[in-house]
């Protein structure tokens, strides 16, 4: 089932699919930030993977995924960018067509790579109805395959993929931190990191202006009146149902940080890190940073998730 949660044996079984694709990506250490935080943060630089974003993780198991027939009519996605960047560059790789529906108001310098990837643009209004309809028309046109940039059983196992890695190349930790937006990583990761050590402490970190899978998570059924209201342009979308469900089985706790922190967090990470991190990338320093007591003293993976910044409207 393309919606259905990926066990433990799809994220590996993904690993090992996307492995003559995907790049593995560093861990990254910073003492001042170690200092700062009195944690050992590990990050683990997603910003370098191919399309500069952790996202090419699950795009790559879907196209990898599809039987011959049906990835000859191609894939079809709607992202504000970095899944669809993802999607197009692994379609290439399989030599088929990349439809990516694009709302507007998008940041400039994510459709422009999505474009050099080699995807066809579909524009629509910036609102989740408008996108799931303009997907809807052109997998009617085309017969393209729906490639859900979070809900997808196939992008959530491709994505977890990094947390096998991370805790290969970090050994053990006592807590691993993601951003939050849809889930898709956050699931992939929770799913991959119990597999491995069970007893794993989770976190997510979430701006306070798309706080939905917070406030989820504490009234016990899925919020989706919130309007988003945040820089993290990567972290707008409503968590999905499986991804909150997910979440909720692998006990991970959301901790909510205001655009303010997370503009203050990305600058250090380029200061200190000497890294062009984007904004919903910080949200995971900001929230170590605000609720030191959870993490003092012990040794943290940290997920950077992507690097697609627009330089000419950089948010400080």
């Amino acid at each position: 089932m393309k919606d259905a949660l990926p066990r433990f044996d799809d994220i590996r079984d993904a690993a090992a699919r996307i492995a003559p694709h995907a790049r593995p990506t560093p861990i990254l250490r910073s003492a001042r930030l170690d200092a700062l935080a009195n944690a050992e943060l590990h990050f683990k630089g997603e910003h370098l993977q191919r399309g500069g974003a952790f996202k090419f993780r699950g795009a790559c198991n879907a196209v990898w995924s599809l039987d011959d027939a049906t990835a000859a009519r191609g894939v079809v996605t709607h992202s504000s960018g970095n899944h669809g960047n993802a999607l197009a560059l692994a379609a290439a790789t399989r030599g088929i067509a990349a439809h990516v529906v694009v709302p507007e108001g998008a940041v400039r310098a994510k459709l422009e790579a999505i474009e050099r990837a080699g995807a066809i643009l579909h524009r629509c209004a910036p609102t989740q109805a408008a996108r799931e309809a303009k997907c809807a028309e052109v997998q009617r046109d085309t017969g393209a395959e729906l490639v859900h940039p979070y809900a997808d059983t196939r992008v959530m196992a491709g994505q977890g993929t990094l947390a096998l890695e991370l805790l290969q190349q970090a050994g053990a930790l006592d807590a691993l931190i993601t951003p939050v937006g849809g889930g898709g990583l956050a699931s992939g990761v929770a799913i991959a990191a119990h597999g491995i050590d069970p007893a794993l402490a989770l976190f997510g970190a979430e701006p306070l202006g798309a706080d939905d899978a917070a406030r989820s998570l504490a009234q016990g059924t899925r919020v989706t009146s919130v309007v988003p209201d945040t820089v993290c342009d990567g972290l707008r979308a409503l968590v999905g149902e499986r991804n909150l469900d997910a979440l909720r089985a692998h006990h991970v706790e959301v901790i909510t940080v205001s655009d303010a922190e997370t503009i203050a967090a990305m600058q250090l990470l380029w200061s200190e890190l000497k890294q062009v991190v984007e904004v919903s990338s910080a949200t995971v320093l900001a929230a170590i940073l605000q609720q030191p007591q959870r993490f003092a003293g012990k040794r943290v993976g940290v997920v950077l998730t992507g690097g697609n910044v627009d330089l000419a409207a950089l948010p400080w």
